[in-house]
């Protein structure tokens, strides 16, 4: 897991996947990168510098999906965003914060900040099994955040 090989430093990245009903974002895959901050800074912050945003929306693109969040770890803190993830986040996005202690993921939760930007709401994340043609496939899996 990429908070896990990050630590203790912060990993960041981008949630792809489309927007498939209101207050439902079906999450496809994840787009890892590197997180940008001076070396000290990486322990509680993360930075996604605008050429890396732009590089995970085209391959979005690409593969007919959305940039529909982020993702980054909290290393040693809950998986709750902070002060400053509200005041750099963006309205409609899932935030999955990921809590890592001493090296290892502890918890996911995912959150969406209110339209009027004064906090973040918990949003359900459920495992849905990824069908094929055959049926469902053993071990590939989606996932689906609701908001609802």
């Amino acid at each position: 897991m990429h908070g896990e090989r990050d630590y203790p430093y912060e990993c960041c990245g981008l949630l792809l996947g489309s927007f498939t009903e209101p207050g439902v974002k079906m999450i496809a895959e994840v787009y890892p990168i590197s997180n940008a901050r001076e070396e000290q800074a990486k322990r509680t912050r993360f930075l996604i510098r605008p050429e890396e945003l732009m590089r995970g929306e085209r391959s979005a693109q690409a593969k007919g999906l959305d940039v529909i969040g982020f993702y980054h770890s909290h290393p040693d803190h809950p998986a709750m965003p902070s002060q400053y993830d509200l005041e750099h986040a963006w309205p409609l996005y899932s935030y999955i914060v990921v809590s890592v202690k001493a090296g290892a993921a502890q918890d996911l939760r995912s959150w969406e900040m209110e339209a009027d930007r004064s906090r973040f709401i918990e949003e359900e994340i459920r495992t849905l099994t990824q069908p094929t043609d055959h049926g469902p496939r053993r071990g590939s899996h989606v996932g689906e955040v609701d908001t609802g």
